[in-house]
């Protein structure tokens, strides 16, 4: 396991995802009503290739609360992409988003030098809003914003634009998060 909460948090650590939690993740997105819900099979792929670049929070049971999925960029690979953040229902407001984040890119920058944090946010989303402001006010990070795929591009109608942050370069993330 990658670590345990601080005080307060009791019962809960951090891991890497494994295959077996691919199933999970999948309720969790579904459960969130916000994230869009990818295929059950895609949440086992990401277990499977991209574990390394994710984490999950568990609860006391070894079941997963929570998650972050992510990957390195190919063109860019001290950039870590989010692609998602999900927390179950019954545990959110305790900062466990904020932590996971915090954990994942310690470890990824310990692991694959990542030093930049990308992921797209609609305007809408405030909780993805604050937590990505708040992890670049933490870290001592830039931010840089701007529209990467315009509502236009979309093929359903209503869809919101994705704005992309750009958080980094991060400082020293190890020395960072401690």
């Amino acid at each position: 396991m990658d670590s345990e909460f601080p005080a307060g948090r009791e019962g809960l650590t951090l891991d890497t995802p494994r295959l077996d939690d691919g199933a999970a993740l999948w309720r969790l997105a579904r459960d969130s009503r916000v994230l869009d819900l990818n295929s059950s099979y895609s949440y086992l792929l990401w277990c499977r290739d991209y574990a390394r670049t994710s984490i999950v929070v568990r609860d006391a049971a070894g079941e997963p609360v929570g998650f972050i999925t992510g990957y390195t960029r190919p063109q860019a690979p001290r950039t870590l992409l989010v692609w998602q953040v999900a927390v179950d229902g019954g545990q959110r407001g305790r900062g466990l988003a904020a932590a996971m984040l915090d954990a994942l890119v310690l470890r990824t920058g310990r692991e694959l030098g990542v030093n930049t944090i990308e992921t797209t946010v609609t305007p809408d989303n405030t909780a993805s809003n604050r937590l990505f402001a708040s992890f670049a006010e933490r870290h001592g990070a830039a931010v840089e914003r701007e529209v990467l795929f315009d509502a236009g591009v979309f093929p359903e109608r209503g869809h919101q634009p994705e704005v992309l942050y750009r958080i980094g370069p991060i400082p020293e993330p190890a020395a960072a998060v401690r």
